[in-house]
């Protein structure tokens, strides 16, 4: 699985983050730590130091169709962040336009 299509998150979270050379990424589920380097690296011209993973269960939904139907549940996807920390001096621009914003706001 050598192409693997990584976005970043865009959260205030992420954006606090990223003001450290740490940025997060949405990754598919199945992605590997070394897959996910090779794809930051290709897709953003970096150099990656560290990947830490997370996994985050889906959640179980409850719904109810209506009085007197059986409420049944269902689940959402998995999901897989990887927050990956850069070499020093290099950066992504990922919250460039909202930087842009608050300061033509100031």
């Amino acid at each position: 699985m050598a192409n693997v299509f990584v976005y970043p998150r865009a959260t205030e979270k992420a954006y606090a983050q990223s003001q450290n050379g740490v940025y997060v990424f949405n990754v598919p589920v199945d992605a590997t730590k070394n897959d996910i380097v090779e794809s930051v690296e290709k897709q953003y011209d970096v150099k990656v130091t560290r990947v830490k993973t997370i996994v985050q269960n889906g959640k179980a939904v409850r719904y109810n169709r209506g009085p007197k139907r059986y409420p049944g549940t269902t689940n959402r996807k998995d999901s897989k962040k990887a927050y990956v920390t850069l070499a020093k001096g290099d950066s992504i621009q990922v919250f460039a336009e909202q930087e842009q914003q608050m300061e033509e706001k100031k």
